[in-house]
């Protein structure tokens, strides 16, 4: 095993720079969701964030790791949404500026918000340009710091506080089921994880069409993917972290893959029985649990509500596309 890109210790002192900042989201029950697993189900809502999902956790703790001088210059990040505004909002937080690379096709609400934060957005073709390089580019040209959404230390620290936090409210785990794109949030968990609760299995979901972190736990080297073509907006990336992937690779027991058609079923599960909205990518863990993705019958499991941002429009239409109101096991 080698040594991780970051320690529980860098975690403990993210959260003591988020206190205050960031909320402390709670962690929900629900006696249908037990019984229909067959398991003791705990979700943490990072759909109540501020800014709407666990981003702004990774996002305020690497903009405040900066000295004065390089927040100053400001921050350009590249995002299909929930790191964009998060980094907008931890950005005029810490007396920041932000410049968001944002894909043409990424939903109008986290466009909208990412400038109502107060950010500069730029477009580009997710299916033609290299978000990464036009970042880059920018970073060099403007002076700005490269702030990436999953593939740096201090956002995986960062990241990670949802995983403390969970632990600390709902106690030992048998299993943690945490949503899968570029791996900072997993990454993160994983290490909170193996601190607080050594014997929990720790597994991570990705969308069927983006299964790149599954083939790369294979191949025991990252592999890269085209876009995959997933409602799960926030997990269409390409390849795991040159950071994250180690980490996963020596501390997560499994990824697992769920279907666009399970997501929207996990989507109007929370939206008829437990009244909250979630979001394509944050219902993965949720749905590789309904769906028995994951062996979670007899468990205790840790459930990560990534976030909750969806357009209002979207969301109505694709929970219309349920088949019934709580999903069934397959």
């Amino acid at each position: 095993m080698t040594e991780p890109a970051l320690s529980f210790a860098d975690i403990e002192a993210a959260h003591r720079r988020l206190a205050g900042v960031a909320h402390r989201t709670p962690v929900l029950t629900s006696a249908t969701a037990d019984a229909m697993t067959g398991a003791r189900l705990f979700f943490k809502c990072e759909n109540f964030q501020r800014m709407g999902a666990f981003k702004l956790r990774g996002a305020y703790n690497a903009i405040a790791r900066l000295d004065a001088d390089r927040r100053a210059a400001g921050i350009v990040a590249f995002s299909s949404g929930n790191h964009a505004q998060a980094i907008a909002l931890a950005a005029r937080l810490l007396d920041s500026r932000a410049l968001i690379v944002m894909p043409r096709d990424a939903p109008q609400i986290k466009v909208a918000a990412t400038r109502g934060y107060g950010a500069q957005v730029v477009l580009y073709d997710r299916y033609g340009e290299d978000r990464e390089a036009i970042s880059r580019r920018l970073a060099e040209e403007r002076g700005l710091t490269l702030i990436p959404p999953y593939d740096h230390p201090d956002v995986m620290a960062g990241q990670g506080t949802t995983a403390k936090e969970l632990f600390e409210d709902s106690g030992d785990l048998d299993l943690l089921l945490v949503p899968l794109g570029g791996g900072g949030l997993l990454s993160g968990c994983a290490v909170a994880a193996r601190a607080l609760c050594p014997r929990c299995t720790v597994i991570g979901v990705e969308p069927q069409a983006g299964d790149d972190g599954q083939r790369s736990l294979r191949a025991g080297h990252i592999v890269h993917i085209d876009t995959p073509d997933t409602i799960a907006d926030g997990a269409q990336t390409q390849h795991l972290g040159h950071f994250t992937f180690p980490v996963i690779r020596d501390l997560v027991h499994d990824l697992v893959t769920v279907s666009d058609a399970q997501l929207i079923e996990a989507m109007a599960f929370f939206a008829g029985r437990m009244k909250i909205v979630v979001e394509p990518t944050g219902a993965l863990a949720a749905a590789a649990a309904f769906f028995a993705r994951a062996p979670v019958r007899g468990k205790r499991v840790g459930v990560v509500l990534s976030g909750g941002n969806v357009d209002p429009t979207r969301f109505a239409a694709l929970i219309q596309r349920a088949a019934s109101p709580a999903p069934a096991q397959s």
